[in-house]
């Protein structure tokens, strides 16, 4: 005997055998028809919870230092850039300080009278181009910054300011009325005058830093070389040395400025430094330049304002969280642009998500800027739909996402947008965020949200002529068909009375069952739309009166019919097959009308049904239809019709005696209906045609309460079936009474009455809550067949 699936019977406890659940990707997968548990509550393997401690301090390291530059993102090279050259700026700065001060207080204050006229105008000279030469490279920084605004930017702000004061350069009258159309010309031209302008200003003041500098360098080199400092004899020793001095720092800072210059222009203009750095951080065209370009300059403006260190500290992520928290709306246009750009690195990717998903200021805006609106702001809008796309992926993300104010609102915002990408991310946040029970709910409870999921599932019908029409569904239409589809099978698949409360509300929805009948009609080349849309009613049924609204939808029993008798040819054509056989097995749960209507669908149905027995692929599926379908339909005039059925008693009895599990289980139910229609020594008739005596039957019955002496998690049925069709075969051969006493089957049915569960009290469950309770309990029918077996018993 198998041991694998047998407890102990210790007392009159219970204990519910917990079983591995398939993969998703397996054939079989999970269902309604048996309880789930939470998604969170397998634990994973040593190796697995490792390998994930590992990819995260990898990731973490990647952003937090790491243990060398490799550790580090591509943009660190940019922020030692401007490390190297912010110690050569502040050189030059402390030694030009320096020689302002030794010229003001030691030569023009000390020997104004007594230097030469070449030196007093070289000292001269050079203060005042050192000063030009300062105020140019402050002042070029500040347009250095400002060309790295977008053109948006600029026109909406210092355009204005500048334009006032340069307005005879530019000849417009910016405060003149225009019509639509000059305005608009106007305003490109003047984007187009705010780029020109910050580009050559900023030359401008770059060429003449270094005129200033060279000249400078050629005067104090003049002058230190030539010595010709005087012959006044009262200062001439000190006068040499004090000039000396001066030149020397005069020239030293300037040869540091140019090495500076040397050092940018080599690196930047010659090496193509941003460009290189933008390309590995995934930032390409114009818009990723720009943004690499703004955090250069930040960097190397907060080295050179601050500590030269201060620049190390930054990185991209962090640029982005502070350019979207703090930043103007243009800014906050570069701060997305970046994280949706890193986010989608695979190296870095990780890293930069989880230090976003902590910040929740960068969340709040981020679902702020789901609402925006306007052309001018799509691409940013569809930015950050992507990043909380991300983000929503992970759990705790998700959680976070959802517990900003006003978040399903915004996220919903983007399903009524004009942008085809912005309607798809939506439905993808939604998806993301619908794994989570309390978010469901929210999503049930948003105005008007519901109906717009739904109407994304309506594929598109083109008439070609009158009495024709084409059905095409094109790529971008098929994927926001799936998404809309998984989301409405994700929100029917939730459990509690949240669940009972969605599934009737998205059922309530005129449009529902009719876009899943066209996808399942018309969608032949989408075989996981089909899938999809079966899976969805599947989860619809479970609610009683949705399941006779989609039964009473014209054709669908039909549709449902024919795609589970299609041949399957692949895995994917199966799978399709299995996920029609179980909604048709739900829609003729306890419903007359339905088994009706599968009974009148087409001719010979129960026959061809009984063949599907021996399909690997649906033979569990067309084994709970034909269950159902006996067991419900309504009076006695499809008596003669439903004889059919035991045309597959030798099939069903040979899976009782072979298979296990799910295939067992089904088998057992469809054996204890069957022998309900058999005469009497029917069911020895087609015991001896399937090659199985009346004692290995008892004995396999007897087995299977053994081996199931707890109820089971993946058969919650099992034993509710064996005792069905224990009761089944006692009245029509009695000789099974004394075989199955003999057997022990009075012991195993005791078992049974001493650990039933409310887990076999339910047809269907939705996750690990029952739904649809069995009319006559466990413990009854084992009382029945006690008495049958001529025993006596009761439940404890």
């Amino acid at each position: 005997m198998d041991t694998g699936g047998v407890s102990a019977d210790v007392g009159r406890s219970v204990r519910v055998l917990i079983e591995a659940q398939p993969s998703a990707g397996a054939l079989f997968a999970a269902t309604p028809f048996e309880p789930q548990l939470s998604d969170d509550s397998p634990t994973r393997s040593s190796n697995e919870a490792g390998g994930a401690a590992n990819h995260e301090a990898a990731s973490c390291s990647a952003w937090d230092g790491g243990e060398g530059a490799a550790a580090a993102g591509p943009e660190r090279r940019l922020t030692l850039l401007a490390l190297r050259l912010a110690i050569l700026e502040k050189a030059a700065s402390g030694l030009g300080a320096l020689g302002f001060i030794w010229a003001t207080v030691v030569l023009l204050g000390g020997f104004a009278i007594t230097l030469g006229r070449d030196d007093f105008w070289s000292v001269t000279v050079i203060l005042l181009i050192e000063g030009a030469r300062i105020f140019s490279r402050s002042h070029e920084l500040e347009w250095q910054h400002q060309a790295t605004w977008s053109l948006s930017a600029a026109g909406r702000s210092s355009f204005r300011l500048v334009a006032r004061s340069f307005r005879f350069v530019f000849g417009l009258d910016t405060d003149t009325p225009k019509s639509n159309t000059s305005a608009a010309s106007g305003w490109s031209w003047r984007l187009r005058s705010w780029s020109f302008l910050t580009r050559h200003v900023g030359r401008a003041f770059y060429w003449l830093q270094m005129a200033s500098a060279t000249a400078c360098v050629t005067i104090s080199a003049v002058r230190l070389v030539r010595q010709d400092f005087g012959d006044a004899v009262d200062a001439r020793t000190n006068r040499r040395s004090a000039l000396d001095i001066f030149y020397g720092l005069a020239l030293a800072e300037a040869l540091l400025f140019l090495a500076e210059k040397a050092v940018w222009e080599w690196e930047v203009s010659h090496g193509r430094l941003l460009e290189r750095v933008a390309s590995e951080c995934h930032l390409a065209g114009a818009p990723g330049l720009l943004a690499i370009r703004r955090f250069f300059y930040d960097a190397y403006s907060r080295c050179v304002d601050g500590s030269i260190f201060d620049g190390l500290r930054m990185d991209l992520v962090s640029f982005a969280e502070e350019l979207l928290v703090e930043g103007s709306h243009d800014e906050q246009r570069i701060g997305v642009g970046i994280l949706v750009n890193v986010a989608g690195s695979p190296r870095l990717g990780d890293a930069a998500l989880r230090r976003v998903g902590t910040s929740p200021a960068v969340m709040e805006r981020l679902v702020e800027m789901l609402g925006w609106k306007g052309a001018a702001e799509a691409g940013a809008r569809a930015s950050a739909a992507l990043v909380v796309s991300k983000l929503a992926s992970k759990k705790r993300n998700a959680l976070r996402v959802a517990g900003v104010p006003g978040a399903i609102e915004s996220v919903s915002s983007l399903l009524y947008a004009a942008d085809e990408e912005c309607n798809l991310l939506g439905l993808l946040i939604i998806k993301k965020l619908a794994r989570d029970h309390d978010n469901c709910s929210k999503i049930g409870n948003a105005r008007g949200l519901l109906d717009k999921i739904i109407d994304f599932s309506a594929i598109v019908s083109v008439s070609s002529s009158p009495s024709t029409t084409t059905v095409v569904i094109t790529p971008s239409r098929a994927k926001a068909v799936k998404r809309s589809l998984q989301v409405t099978r994700m929100l029917a698949d939730t459990t509690g009375s949240t669940g009972r409360q969605l599934r009737r509300e998205v059922a309530e929805i005129v449009f529902t069952v009719s876009n899943i009948r066209a996808v399942l009609q018309h969608a032949g080349a989408h075989l996981d739309l089909q899938r999809l849309g079966a899976e969805v009613l599947t989860r619809l049924a479970m609610d009683e009166d949705a399941r006779e609204k989609i039964g009473g939808t014209g054709s669908v029993v039909s549709i449902l019919l024919a795609m589970f008798f299609r041949p399957g040819i692949t895995d994917e054509g199966n799978a399709v097959r299995v996920e029609a056989g179980e909604a048709l097995a739900m829609l003729a749960l306890e419903s007359p009308r339905n088994c009706e209507r599968i009974l009148g669908a087409a001719p010979a149905i129960v026959g061809r049904l009984v063949e599907a027995l021996s399909d690997d692929a649906i033979g569990i599926g067309a084994a709970r239809i034909l269950t159902n379908v006996c067991a419900y339909s309504a009076g006695g005039e499809r008596f003669t019709e439903l004889r059919a059925v035991t045309s597959g008693a030798g099939t069903v009895l040979c899976n009782v005696m072979a298979k296990k599990s799910r295939l067992l289980e089904v088998s057992l139910g469809l054996a204890g209906r069957m022998v309900r229609l058999m005469g009497p020594h029917e069911l020895t008739h087609h015991l001896d045609r399937a090659g199985v005596s009346k004692v290995d039957l008892v004995n396999r019955l007897v087995h299977v309460l053994a081996r199931y002496s707890s109820p089971s998690i993946k058969v919650p049925r099992i034993r509710r079936f064996t005792v069905e069709l224990v009761i089944g075969m006692l009245p029509i051969d009695s000789s099974f009474a004394e075989l199955m006493a003999a057997a022990g089957m009075g012991r195993e049915l005791r078992r049974v009455a001493e650990t039933t569960s409310e887990l076999e009290c339910f047809h269907v469950f939705s996750g690990s809550a029952g739904v649809s309770r069995h009319a006559v309990s466990l413990c009854a029918l084992v009382g029945t067949a006690m008495e049958l077996i001529g025993m006596n018993t009761s439940c404890q």
